[in-house]
C-alpha cells in the first residue's frame, strides 16, 4: 500500500532531465512531506504528438477518476491499484494500455502496529535517490466548468502496488511498484502498449529496488515540513535480496 508519501523541490531536476523542451511551461510544484490521497502530487507522463511523444510533467489529483465520472470525489478508492490482474480490470484496463506515469516520491510512509498504538515509518532509498513509483493518469473533465475554461481538465492518478518484497513484509503486507531509473522512459512511452505482461515486469524489476530501502522510525506525521522524516530512532538499511 501507498498512502502518505513526501517529496521535496527535487522535482526540478526531474524535469531538467525528463521533460522536452517543447515551449510547454512545466508546471510548478509545491514541496510537500505529508502528501495524502486527493492531494495533489507530481506527475510525469508522456503524450503523443503529431511529431512523435512529448514527455511532460504536471500536477495531478491523487486518485485515478475516470472520464466517464460526474464527480471528481468518487464513492471508493482509487489512490492505489493493485498489480495483480491489473489488465483485466474494467477501472484499470484503459489507462494500463497507454496512460502509464512515473510519480515521484523522496520516500513514503508505513505504520505498525496495534490499531491506536501504531509506530510511524519512513521508507526511503540510503542514497538519498528520488523513487519512481509506477503510476497510471486519466484526465477527467469537469461537468460544471464551461468548455472553454483553462481548467476544465483535471489529471488525476493513481499508484500501483505488489505484494511486499520480503524486507518490507513486516511492515506491511503491500509496497509501491518502484521501477528504477533506467526504466521510467520505457514505462511512460505511450507508444508501448500496456498489457499484464509489461505490470509484471515492472513488479519484477522494482523487486530489486524496494528490497534495497532502508526504513526507520518517525515522529507523528502530521502538519507538513521537512522535519516529518527526520528518524527519532536508528536506520535500518535492508539487506536486499
Amino acid at each position: 500500500m501507498c498512502g502518505r508519501f513526501a517529496m521535496d523541490d527535487t522535482v526540478n531536476e526531474l524535469i531538467a532531465e525528463f521533460v522536452l523542451t517543447t515551449g510547454r511551461e512545466p508546471q510548478e510544484w509545491t514541496p510537500s512531506w505529508n502528501i495524502a490521497p486527493t492531494d495533489d502530487i507530481p506527475v510525469l507522463f508522456s503524450s503523443r504528438r503529431e511529431e512523435g511523444t512529448e514527455n511532460r510533467f504536471q500536477v495531478g489529483y491523487w486518485s485515478l477518476v475516470p472520464s466517464f465520472s460526474t464527480t471528481l470525489k468518487l464513492g471508493y478508492p482509487t489512490f492505489n491499484a493493485r498489480a495483480e490482474d491489473i489488465a483485466e480490470k474494467p477501472l484499470w484496463r484503459k489507462p494500463i494500455r497507454s496512460q502509464r506515469a512515473i510519480v515521484p516520491a523522496l520516500g513514503y510512509y508505513e505504520w505498525r502496529g496495534e490499531k491506536g498504538h501504531k509506530t510511524p515509518y519512513f521508507i526511503r532509498d540510503p542514497h538519498d535517490d528520488v523513487l519512481g513509483f509506477a503510476a497510471m493518469y486519466s484526465w477527467w473533465r469537469d461537468p460544471a466548468k464551461a468548455d472553454d475554461a483553462p481548467d476544465r481538465w483535471r489529471l488525476t492518478a493513481t499508484i500501483i502496488t505488489s505484494d511486499a518484497v520480503r524486507t518490507l513484509a513486516d511492515i506491511h503486507d503491500r509496497n509501491p511498484v518502484i521501477l528504477p531509473r533506467e526504466l521510467w522512459q520505457h514505462w511512460i512511452d505511450p507508444t508501448v502498449v500496456g498489457d499484464q505482461r509489461l505490470v509484471d515486469e515492472a513488479v519484477r524489476a522494482g523487486v530489486a529496488v524496494a528490497s534495497g530501502l532502508e526504513f526507520y522510525e518517525v515522529g507523528p506525521v502530521r502538519d507538513d515540513g521537512p522535519g516529518l522524516i527526520e528518524p527519532v530512532g536508528p536506520r535500518t538499511t535492508l539487506p536486499g535480496l
